[in-house]
């Protein structure tokens, strides 16, 4: 099974906002990520899942688009490990054979993975140009 696949069939469930929830991801997120080459969505995280294990199968953040009518649409997911966990001074943690990316002003090491949405960007790219956020977020 792929990468992909196995963060599909890990995170199905969660396309219902209320699944992920029941698993322990912030129902209430407040600010939606973008600028003008797409957005990220709004990034539900699971604090439990803060460590130093990269997960496949277990993303630290569900990344999601909310549409104008309240629906939830569920894009992809990113992982997360803190500075304070892993040294920002030290090799990079790996998921999927991929590095992760320094986020300095955040303090952690970060990868998206567009699992569920198409990004003409690349699978692994920050922003999603088909994703938008809503006005005002």
């Amino acid at each position: 099974m792929s990468g992909v696949a196995r963060v599909r069939a890990a995170t199905a469930a969660f396309a219902i906002l209320d699944s992920a929830v029941a698993a322990g991801y912030e129902r209430h997120v407040p600010t939606c990520y973008g600028d003008q080459h797409g957005a990220m969505g709004f990034h539900h995280v699971n604090r439990a899942l803060l460590d130093a294990r990269v997960e496949v199968e277990r993303p630290e953040i569900l990344l999601y688009e909310r549409h104008a009518d309240g629906r939830y649409t569920l894009n992809g997911v990113e992982y997360i490990v803190p500075y304070r966990i892993w040294s920002k001074d030290s090799v990079p943690p790996t998921v999927l054979g991929e590095k992760l990316k320094r986020a300095d002003d955040l303090n952690l090491w970060y990868l998206h993975l567009w699992a569920w949405r198409e990004n003409t960007a690349g699978i692994f790219a920050d922003m999603n140009p088909a994703v938008r956020c809503p006005a005002g977020r």
